[in-house]
């Protein structure tokens, strides 16, 4: 999971899609392992955003671990898929490939949309990404068993 800063979107989706992931019973971290990060290094070591914990906490997961860490060009090595959160998220770490795109591909709802920023906004921002977030997450569960040769 890719964004800016890593204080929002990616750790979101970070927490949903790795709890997702273990209540599919697919948290095995030697087959699924999900990491996120910023391309931007200003937040490195910080916990998430307290508006994006926040609106976590509210909706029953547990943001607590969370410490923002910056992309390198190792994570294109070391992961098998990256998510970018946007358009310029997606350039920053190279552009897409069959190993790299947009988080928002998988969404059901509007595949290939991106997931807003919702820094600069208001609480709503917050939900409207936790909502993208969820439904997304559970589209990239549903598809997991297939990926890992577990139909």
């Amino acid at each position: 999971m890719v964004c800016l800063g890593n204080i929002c979107r990616s750790p979101m989706a970070h927490v949903v899609l790795a709890d997702r992931i273990a209540a599919a019973g697919l948290g095995d971290p030697r087959r699924v392992e999900v990491v996120s990060c910023g391309t931007g290094d200003w937040h490195v070591g910080d916990p998430m955003d307290p508006r994006a914990a926040s609106t976590l906490r509210d909706a029953g997961y547990d943001p607590s671990s969370h410490r923002a860490r910056h992309f390198d060009d190792g994570w294109l090595a070391e992961c098998d898929v990256l998510f970018a959160m946007d358009e310029q998220n997606l350039a920053d770490i190279g552009g897409r490939s069959d190993r790299v795109m947009l988080f928002r591909d998988l969404d059901p709802t509007e595949p290939g949309g991106i997931v807003p920023d919702p820094y600069y906004g208001g609480e709503d921002g917050f939900t409207e990404v936790l909502a993208m977030v969820e439904r997304t997450s559970d589209a990239i569960v549903a598809a997991l068993p297939a990926a890992l040769g577990r139909d």
